[in-house]
C-alpha cells in the first residue's frame, strides 16, 4: 500500500529530463546554468521559510565540504544582480563553508512564481512549519487572488489540506508561536480551533504545554462529552512511534489503541472532502 503524500509537480528535479511543473510555470526558453558569486545573490523576499534548524544546516555544511553543491540553486535576474528563488539553505551553507561561487539555474519569474516555487521546494523537503506554510498559502490567496483549489493544484496538496492549514491563522499569536516552535503539534492546534471560548481555549492550551492533556481529551472536552480529564496513561514507545509515522504520512491525527496484541487504529478527519481524500489514499 502506497500512502506517501503527493508532492508539488516539479522541483523534484531542477535539471529535468522532461518538462516539469517548474518549466510549465516558467518557460524554459530563458533557462541557463552558470557559476555565480555568492555575494551576487540576494535573498528571495518571497521566501516562506523563516526558521532554519541549526542541526540541519550543520549536516548540509558537512555535505558541501565533502561533495560540493550537488543541486544548483534557482535564481532570477533582478536589477543587474541575481535574486534567489529556491535554495536558501544551500546558499547559507555555501557562505559558511567559504565558497566563492555556486552553480545556479537562471530563470525569468514573476513575484507570484517566486513565492510558488520557493513554497513548493520547502514543502517537498518538509522544511516549513505549519505557520510558515499557512502564511505562504494566505499570501497566494490574498495577494494573487488565487482560490484554495488553485493553490492546492500548484503545491500538490488537496483543497481540504490547504483550507485546514490556512484556518490555523485564526488562532491567537501565542498559540501560533508555540506551534511554530514545535511546542505543540498541528493536531493540537486544529483541535484548539474547535473551542470558540477564548478563555477555555487558553486553559486547554496551557494544559497541552504542561503535558496534562492529550489531543483526544481536548476533543472530548470541546465536544462536551466529558467534564473531567484524568491523567493520561503512558503509551508504549513503539506504538507512539508508529502513531507519529502514520500522522506524518496521512497528515491528520492517528491513534493506535492496543492491549494484549489486539485493538484498533483510529484516523481522524475534519471534513467530508478530507474523508474522501483519506479513503482514496488508503485504497491505493
Amino acid at each position: 500500500m502506497n500512502m506517501r503524500p503527493a508532492l508539488g509537480k516539479g522541483l523534484g528535479s531542477l535539471i529535468p529530463q522532461k518538462q516539469t511543473f517548474t518549466e510549465q510555470v516558467i518557460p524554459s526558453a530563458h533557462k541557463e546554468i552558470l557559476e555565480v558569486g555568492v555575494d551576487e545573490i540576494q535573498a528571495n523576499p518571497r521566501q516562506p521559510r523563516i526558521y532554519f534548524s541549526p542541526t540541519d544546516l550543520e549536516d548540509l555544511i558537512g555535505s558541501i565540504k565533502e561533495h560540493g553543491i550537488l543541486q544548483p540553486l534557482v535564481v532570477t535576474r533582478s536589477n543587474g544582480r541575481y535574486e534567489l528563488i529556491a535554495g536558501e539553505r544551500r546558499l547559507r551553507a555555501s557562505r559558511i563553508v567559504g565558497l566563492k561561487t555556486v552553480p545556479v539555474i537562471v530563470r525569468d519569474a514573476t513575484e507570484q512564481q517566486k513565492l510558488e516555487l520557493a513554497l513548493i521546494e520547502n514543502i517537498q523537503r518538509q522544511d516549513l512549519n505549519a505557520v510558515e506554510e499557512a502564511i505562504a498559502y494566505r499570501a497566494l490567496i490574498d495577494e494573487f487572488n488565487l482560490t484554495q483549489d488553485a493553490v492546492a493544484l500548484r503545491v500538490g496538496k488537496s483543497r481540504s489540506n490547504v483550507a485546514n492549514i490556512v484556518r490555523l491563522l485564526d488562532l491567537p499569536s501565542d498559540i501560533l508561536e508555540a506551534l511554530k516552535e514545535g511546542r505543540i503539534m498541528k493536531s493540537h492546534a486544529r483541535t484548539l480551533l474547535a473551542e470558540t471560548d477564548s478563555k477555555k481555549q487558553h486553559e486547554l492550551f496551557e494544559q497541552m504545554l504542561n503535558g496534562g492533556v492529550t489531543v483526544r481529551q481536548v476533543e472530548a472536552r470541546v465536544s462536551g462529552k466529558i467534564k473531567h480529564v484524568s491523567s493520561p496513561v503512558p503509551k508504549d514507545p513503539n506504538i507512539a512511534a508508529h502513531e507519529k509515522r502514520l500522522r506524518e504520512i496521512l497528515g491528520t491525527k492517528v491513534e493506535i489503541q492496543e492491549s494484549a496484541g489486539r485493538g484498533k487504529i483510529c484516523i481522524t478527519f475534519y471534513s467530508r472532502p478530507e474523508l474522501m481524500e483519506l479513503l482514496e489514499r488508503l485504497s491505493d
